[in-house]
């Protein structure tokens, strides 16, 4: 089977996927209790009979389940995932509004985990019996016991009040008047300690990851070839060594994007980072019920490409490897 023809399997089966998360997330949200509606009129400060029918049939809720259901899907096609109950905007525009900061947040959290975290792995894999290795063994095991939110908190606290270095909240500067690059500065300044705190669990993740994976290749003949014939342990080691030890550290990584947005909810929580997770905190309390599964199907989309891009990569670093290989 060619390339391209695994290809266009796996986009199937990746669509074939984000309609059954549709499906789970649309009927879970409608077995939620409450009824949306006196949420929306207790906003206005009271509701009569009246008043609640008037709201049930503007946003369409004294419909069936599966009439609600088949508009949506209709409707979600053209990219029209309905109207916010609190916000009475449109969700797409409000997800479009708050995905960058949660993507920045995210994709930078996760580039510092994969290689910080390989980094780490391949230096006490070469050493594994070293002082090196096992202060960063302990470290890794700490790290990755720690729950987000309460290492969050605690770096919160950290440089609020003891070292005041970072910005603990927000993520820009609204009174900086400046340049693009001044603003882009600021952003970066405001992202170090919320991206750090979501690196942290995950750097330590991979770093034991890489270390394993890197004795092993050690391990192999090839190797034990490239040192014979006198190569550096440099070129060992990143040549030909890391390229075969970082295959499952990007499977890893590509898996666990998923969690790595359910992660940034708690993170863009406590550092109030203007993200999809505030706004999926914020929708959750409200019963924003659009808004909640406008974001939900929005992440599993990303999670899904994220993942087809995961097997993409793998034809890079190994040409061995053909998309669809099942190898996660």
């Amino acid at each position: 089977m060619s390339t391209l023809k695994r290809l266009g399997w796996r986009l199937l089966n990746a669509v074939l996927l984000i309609f059954a998360v549709l499906i789970l997330n649309f009927f879970l949200i409608q077995a939620a209790p409450g009824d949306p509606a006196e949420v929306i009129a207790g906003e206005m400060g009271g509701a009569t009979e009246e008043m609640l029918a008037s709201i049930r049939a503007a946003y369409g809720l004294d419909k069936p389940p599966l009439t609600q259901f088949y508009i949506y899907v209709v409707r979600a096609t053209r990219g029209d995932l309905g109207i916010s109950f609190f916000y009475n905007a449109p969700v797409s525009e409000l997800i479009l509004t708050r995905v960058w900061p949660t993507l920045l947040l995210v994709v930078t959290a996760l580039l510092m985990a994969i290689f910080g975290g390989t980094f780490l792995g391949v230096m006490t894999a070469r050493k594994p019996d070293g002082f090196f290795s096992n202060v960063v063994t302990v470290l890794s095991l700490v790290g990755y016991s720690l729950p987000v939110f309460w290492s969050g908190l605690m770096i919160v606290i950290l440089f609020a009040s003891w070292i005041p270095i970072f910005p603990v909240s927000g993520m820009r500067d609204i009174l900086l008047e400046g340049s693009r690059w001044d603003h882009a500065v600021d952003v970066a300044y405001h992202l170090v300690l919320p991206a750090t705190t979501l690196a942290i669990i995950y750097l330590a993740q991979y770093s034991r990851l890489a270390r394993a994976s890197m004795l092993e290749v050690l391990e192999s003949d090839y190797i034990r070839t490239a040192r014979s014939k006198g190569l550096s342990e440099l070129s060992v080691v990143g040549k030909h060594g890391l390229r075969n030890a970082i295959l499952p550290v990007v499977t890893i990584a590509g898996l666990q994007f998923g969690s790595l947005l359910s992660g940034a909810i708690l993170v863009e929580t406590v550092f109030n980072w203007p993200g999809l997770g505030t706004l999926a905190f914020e929708s959750i309390l409200r019963r924003d019920f659009p808004t909640i599964l406008g974001i939900l199907l929005f992440s599993s989309i990303i999670v899904v490409v994220a993942n087809i891009l995961t097997d993409v990569a793998y034809q890079f670093i190994d040409p061995r490897i053909t998309i669809g290989d099942n190898r996660s």
